[in-house]
């Protein structure tokens, strides 16, 4: 009996380290655990049950009054049309934002990999410069840069041409808006795409030069497979940015003219202050639905295959 029972000791005498462990984990995982409880989890299921009620700022003396209305909200969603012509709105962002946005970037760190031998931190710190600058006093800029007697305005009437009034224009307004958003958000991708560029080996460009490749064919068929696996970041990472876009056109234009660069984060807001958190609770997540299945299917064009 002895015998049987000695092995067992060790296993016995580990239990009460191994818990002692997990305890500790679980002490430092408490800070996050809890920020993340009350500030993402609850907010979520909170908004997901407002999203199936008739909840207005009305209600908010009396919220367990309310009335459960199902799915009553996302049919109003899809029969409003100002919903619906900021889905087409935040489309538009994306499809032009997004390619915009990646070009200049990649574009920008190839130049800083291989282009600019001299002085690239200062070249790196001031293409990174609108990522971290104040977005409220860029865009206070920016209206007066392309206000109808701006500088924008001016230039064109040194050069003999005649300036709209860019953003009371529901044709312009979008480029405007869209410019802002490519000039504040070029920075990350130029960043990611440099490190990308960075890590790949030296050696696969000299043995391609050795067998005869130009620079072209070096960028296609060596720089672009190889970064893959950062061109689905940036992709991903921009998509998501412009799927939410909130601060350029509000802004800028607060969603005018005529609603012509109102996204949907944006309308969001405006349902939430007009008192219709029923409403807002339920756009947002149609917003959400949008980015998770925009995110998927970059994910399956766009991932490295073997």
């Amino acid at each position: 009996m002895t015998a049987a029972i000695g092995p067992m000791t060790p296993r016995r005498a580990h239990r009460p380290r191994g818990a002692r462990r997990t305890a500790v984990a679980w002490l430092f995982l408490a800070p996050f655990t809890l920020v993340f409880l009350l500030y993402t989890v609850i907010p979520t299921v909170a908004a997901l049950g407002f999203s199936l009620t008739d909840l207005r700022g009305a209600d908010l003396r009396h919220p367990l009054a309310v009335d459960f209305t199902g799915l009553h909200n996302y049919v109003r969603l899809s029969e409003d049309p100002s919903f619906l012509r900021d889905i087409l709105n935040t489309v538009l962002f994306v499809a032009v934002g997004v390619p915009l946005t990646m070009g200049t970037g990649f574009a920008l760190a190839v130049a800083l990999n291989s282009g600019i031998r001299r002085m690239r931190g200062v070249f790196r710190t001031v293409f990174f410069a609108p990522v971290v600058t104040n977005v409220v006093a860029v865009a206070l800029i920016w209206q007066y840069a392309f206000n109808a007697d701006g500088t924008v305005n001016k230039v064109l009437g040194a050069v003999g041409f005649a300036g709209p009034n860019w953003l009371d224009d529901t044709h312009l307004a979008m480029p405007v808006v869209i410019l802002l958003g490519v000039w504040r958000n070029f920075g990350i991708a130029m960043v990611l795409f440099l490190a990308g560029l960075q890590a790949i080996p030296k050696d696969v460009y000299e043995a391609a030069s050795l067998d005869g490749a130009d620079r072209w064919r070096q960028l296609r068929h060596i720089t672009l497979p190889l970064l893959l696996p950062t061109t689905l970041l940036v992709s991903v990472l921009l998509t998501v940015f412009y799927l939410q876009v909130f601060d350029e056109p509000y802004l800028l234009t607060d969603g005018g003219p005529l609603g012509s660069t109102e996204s949907v984060a944006l309308y969001t807001y405006h349902q939430f202050g007009a008192g219709e958190f029923g409403m807002s609770s339920a756009a947002s997540f149609v917003m959400l639905l949008l980015v998770t299945v925009v995110s998927i299917v970059q994910f399956r064009l766009l991932r490295p295959r073997a």
